[in-house]
């Protein structure tokens, strides 16, 4: 005699819920460790591993920015570096023009801002803008031509068509088909 499987099919959900495949690439699209990194690089720190925490070091202190301005540069590159950004579909010349207005606008606020970001030097200026430029254009040129979209569009229909393939092996009340 055989047994019969008595699972309900549930529809299918937009993205798997275990961490196999692509699918769960949108959880993974997460700046805030890089950001993290970045801000505290710039206040002058670096991570040690062997307390896993970040620690003054004092070579760095000369050319670091103060906390306030540390954190305002990391609140301006999460602005494009986000998930909302990364699956969008943009254009080179979008992408261009909101990489510079990103960094127009961080060199405003240093300059503004420059006794209270512990600004010294004109270097420091270019040094801070270049990354948070670079950051956030190399983020959204991932979004160019749906990149990151298409990819995850994809692993989505295949997670689809998995379970639409399983779906078309059983029968009438999720029971096994014979063959």
């Amino acid at each position: 005699m055989q047994s019969q499987d008595n699972s309900i099919n549930a529809p299918a959900l937009p993205y798997r819920i275990d961490n196999t495949g692509k699918a769960d690439l949108l959880d993974k699209i997460n700046p805030d460790r890089v950001v993290e990194e970045i801000k505290n690089r710039l206040m002058g720190r670096e991570f040690i591993r062997k307390n896993m925490r970040w620690e003054d070091n004092f070579i760095l202190k000369k050319n670091a920015v103060s906390e306030l301005c540390a954190n305002d540069m990391a609140t301006l590159v999460l602005s494009v570096s986000n998930p909302n950004v990364s699956i969008s579909k943009l254009k080179d010349e979008e992408i261009r023009k909101r990489a510079y207005g990103v960094m127009e606008a961080a060199i405003k606020m240093l300059i503004a801002n420059w006794k209270d970001y512990r600004i010294t030097n004109i270097a420091q200026i270019t040094y801070v803008s270049e990354i948070v430029f670079s950051v956030s254009f190399i983020t959204m040129k991932q979004c160019e031509g749906e990149g990151i979209r298409k990819m995850v569009v994809g692993s989505r229909q295949e997670t689809h068509l998995s379970t639409d393939t399983e779906r078309e092996r059983r029968g009438l009340f999720g029971r096994r088909a014979n063959g």
